[in-house]
């Protein structure tokens, strides 16, 4: 009796899209409690802190509502949020190289860049999705604190909505720039100290040039020209227009995403 062959059944080979790795990506960032831990610390600072400078600013109405923006009080927060979700862009690249998780990655998807595309838009549309709904619950919460003295404004002001829409884009792209980081540099460490530097201690310490240098200098550092899309800084000397400042913040982002991308295409893991 002779046996009988039977044919193995052929299991369809499933070719890496671009679709398939921004799933992946997706999945990772959801399921990593790191991510969403930083994603709440983001918008309970960017809603309670502007909450916060609302309320002190209406309790020091007796001193005088002269110079008082209502929008940027209310948006305050914007500063200190920028702090987590710049963390959280490093973390998302950084931490597989810490982990090692990266050369699974790569293993799955050999030609690289479509795992850096994927990481950039999983933060891009997750990040601003929760920055735009933060921006807004800031600016209604604030204005709220701020009505007891009549110290609020409408969304229909002048700006008003330009500036809450732009408190979200300011943190994206910023954020953007720490993936890039994340990617550049493949150490959490050093990304989020450059990232913190070029933000927070690059404009304090412009500040302390002779003011000839000083005024032409502050205005196109990266976090002065993303911050006059929403109001952060009015008080600049020759500060550049918004929508100017915040094109010059995104071209930053784009020269630092290029970087990245040529290290990760080029340089082993």
């Amino acid at each position: 009796m002779s046996a009988v062959s039977i044919p193995a059944a052929r299991v369809p080979a499933l070719k890496v899209t671009q679709r398939r790795v921004l799933q992946s990506e997706l999945t990772k960032f959801r399921s990593l409690r790191s991510t969403v831990n930083t994603m709440a610390a983001a918008v309970v600072l960017m809603i309670g802190i502007g909450a916060l400078f609302a309320a002190v600013t209406a309790s020091q109405y007796h001193l005088g509502p002269a110079g008082i923006d209502a929008v940027s009080v209310s948006l305050t927060g914007t500063v200190f949020a920028v702090v987590a979700f710049g963390v959280l862009g490093v973390l998302m690249m950084s931490g597989e190289y810490t982990t090692g998780m990266i050369r699974a990655s790569l293993t799955a998807v050999p030609r690289r860049l479509p795992v850096l595309w994927a990481k950039l838009a999983v933060f891009a549309g997750t990040v601003f999705a929760a920055s735009l709904a933060a921006s807004f619950i800031s600016f209604f919460l604030g204005q709220a604190l701020l009505s007891g003295h009549h110290l609020n404004v409408a969304i229909t002001a002048p700006g008003a909505l330009r500036s809450v829409i732009g408190a979200a884009l300011y943190v994206t792209v910023a954020g953007l720039t720490g993936v890039a980081m994340g990617a550049l540099f493949r150490n959490t460490a050093a990304a989020i100290a450059t990232f913190a530097g070029v933000f927070f201690v690059l404009p304090p310490l412009a500040g302390l040039l002779p003011a000839s240098i000083s005024n032409h200098l502050a205005p196109y550092l990266p976090s002065n020209a993303g911050e006059v899309l929403w109001g952060g800084a009015s008080g600049l000397h020759n500060a550049l227009s918004p929508w100017t400042g915040f094109a010059l913040l995104c071209g930053y982002a784009v020269v630092l995403i290029g970087a990245a991308a040529w290290r990760l295409r080029r340089a082993d893991v």
